[in-house]
């Protein structure tokens, strides 16, 4: 095992998942159309509060599609921005599962700190009757995210916390993020920290960058 690293973490979307980049992408995703206004600044710059809020578990999943229903004036129902969320979730990259798989094989210990929301969160749970859709977090050992902790990248207090709770030195972690500001936040709390293009073949990064650091 490399020297020094004792726990791998990734991020979530544009590391292992596939996720929209933009409204756009995500109202193609749901079969629903651009409307005029869509990109009305203040629509935006309201739809950023709420997402940031959202993500730390201060709203619930209803009073965001409600809330983001009215800062865009109505120009979506709750129904349909609820239909645009759920789309925003792609498919997981090929080959990242067996990135994890052979972390493990070496007795690697691994974890995922993730900015993301209650609704997206469940979608890698097994339901009462059904697979996750995406499986592949469940196999690492430390998950972790921005709504359970109340607080998101690239804040360094996150990281701290992470920290604290998978009782990890923060130089001995090694991290995967796809935002250069959380990376640099990273690294700036003492990880070790390395960039993903998310436009890319995530598995063959992670496997250079892991090739190199166990040899």
């Amino acid at each position: 095992m490399s020297e020094g690293i004792g726990l791998v973490c990734f991020d979530w979307g544009g590391v292992i998942l596939r996720i929209c980049r933009s409204w756009g992408e995500a109202l193609a995703r749901a079969g629903l159309d651009e409307r005029p206004g869509l990109m009305n600044p203040e629509f935006a710059a309201e739809r950023r509060v709420l997402a940031a809020a959202y993500q730390i578990g201060e709203v619930t999943c209803e009073e965001f599609f409600g809330g983001i229903s009215r800062a865009m004036r109505g120009l979506y129902s709750a129904d349909e921005v609820r239909r645009v969320h759920d789309a925003w979730l792609i498919e997981e990259y090929p080959g990242v599962d067996g990135v994890i798989r052979r972390l493990h094989a070496r007795g690697v210990r691994t974890g995922l700190l993730s900015n993301t929301n209650q609704r997206h969160w469940e979608r890698h749970l097994p339901g009462a009757n059904a697979a996750p859709d995406f499986p592949t977090i469940g196999l690492l050992e430390e998950r972790h995210a921005s709504h359970l902790f109340g607080l998101a990248k690239p804040d360094r207090r996150i990281f701290e916390s992470f920290a604290r709770e998978v009782g990890e030195a923060p130089g001995r972690i090694l991290f995967f993020d796809d935002l250069a500001e959380n990376v640099e936040a990273a690294r700036d709390a003492g990880w070790r920290a390395v960039l993903i293009d998310h436009e890319g073949d995530t598995s063959a990064q992670l496997s250079g960058v892991l090739s190199e650091c166990f040899r």
